[in-house]
């Protein structure tokens, strides 16, 4: 994204594993951590220490990151972007994806973790497509 911060945007959405324990919890802790500016801090942590997400241990982590912990265990606990989540996983079965991640660069479809090599080479093809 810095390497092109007026040519690309990055749109994320939520699609948590339906047969995983914490899944919509961790995307729920995700949500409500940026809306304490927080996002990246917060998905680097839960990687980090993945698979122990339990809502203990996403509370800790948002103490570790000083967010306001009441608040966000609030959000947690009040499922605060449910409806946001559901919305996204709907979008994702509309699509039929079944992975994660998957991302879409101008409507070319790559599926899993890649290295950033291979993603900026299908963005620099994008772009000069679009440029012509």
């Amino acid at each position: 994204m810095a390497e092109y911060p007026d040519e690309i945007r990055l749109i994320l959405k939520n699609y948590p594993y339906r047969y995983r324990d914490y899944s919509h919890l961790a995307a729920e802790s995700l949500l409500a951590a940026g809306d304490q500016g927080k996002y990246w801090e917060m998905h680097d942590i839960m990687i980090k220490n993945s698979p122990t997400l339990d809502r203990e241990s996403l509370i800790r982590y948002a103490g570790e990151l000083k967010l306001d912990v009441k608040r966000f265990t609030s959000d947690l606990d009040s499922m605060k972007h449910k409806k946001q989540i559901e919305e996204d996983g709907n979008l994702a079965i509309a699509m039929d994806l079944y992975n994660t991640p998957t991302f879409f660069i101008n409507g070319r479809k790559v599926i899993g973790n890649r290295p950033y090599k291979y993603l900026k080479k299908i963005i620099e093809e994008e772009l000069a497509y679009v440029k012509k």
